[in-house]
């Protein structure tokens, strides 16, 4: 699913809002959520999920085309770690 059609759904679901506040509803919602990310702060959805951020430490890379051996400066990489209901749905697990 991609965000339109995240938004498309909202929308079907709830005819009292109009298209342009879900679109509203749900950019301020993945804004909160990398805003929150990018301050290093945890962002937890209870039942679906929670999402971090993990360093990555330099190393020494390698470029695939000429060889030649790079260094690769420290970063860090969003995380997502599945929640246990939606894990358990995935599988077919139903309470």
């Amino acid at each position: 699913m991609i965000r339109s059609e995240l938004i498309q759904k909202i929308a079907e679901e709830n005819p009292h809002l109009f298209q342009r506040d879900v679109e509203r509803i749900v950019s301020t919602i993945f804004d909160e959520i990398t805003e929150a990310l990018a301050r290093g702060e945890r962002v937890e959805l209870r039942g679906f999920g929670a999402f971090s951020v993990k360093t990555r430490d330099a190393r020494i890379g390698r470029n695939p085309r000429t060889g030649e051996s790079v260094a690769v400066a420290e970063k860090a990489v969003p995380f997502f770690k599945t929640g246990k209901l939606l894990r358990d749905r995935l599988n077919g697990i139903e309470e």
